[in-house]
């Protein structure tokens, strides 16, 4: 079983690494999964993630803590949203996908909104 946590772990990895390069694909998300796939199996890849600039950070808080700093709530709302409306654009004729579209972006505002937030 823990080879197939490691699978999982260095998938969401490499997803979450075009985001480096390819703007509005997440990293942040993919790397958060990457850590708790790969917490047991492989500590020196999660320590690695941990010590990336600027996603490291975000990425320990919410593993380690459960916390989202307030810009990193707002830019994930922001995005969020944004994908909201370009797929509720592709799914403007069916409104059982656009309820469920919906239904799915707004339980992940109100997750990444009701986190607390780090302390100074």
């Amino acid at each position: 079983m823990r080879w197939l946590w490691a699978l999982f772990g260095f998938v969401f990895l490499g997803i979450g690494a075009i985001g480096l390069v390819l703007p509005l694909w997440p990293t942040t998300i993919f790397w958060i999964a990457a850590v708790f796939c790969l917490a047991e199996s492989h500590p020196k890849v999660r320590d690695w993630i941990y010590s990336r600039p600027g996603v490291g950070p975000i990425v320990r808080d919410f593993v380690e803590r459960g916390e989202i700093s307030r810009k990193s709530k707002y830019l994930a709302i922001g995005g969020m949203l944004l994908a909201c409306m370009i797929s509720g654009w592709f799914l403007r004729a069916s409104p059982l996908g656009l309820a469920i579209l919906i239904g799915a972006i707004g339980i992940g505002v109100l997750f990444v909104a009701t986190r607390r937030e780090p302390v100074a």
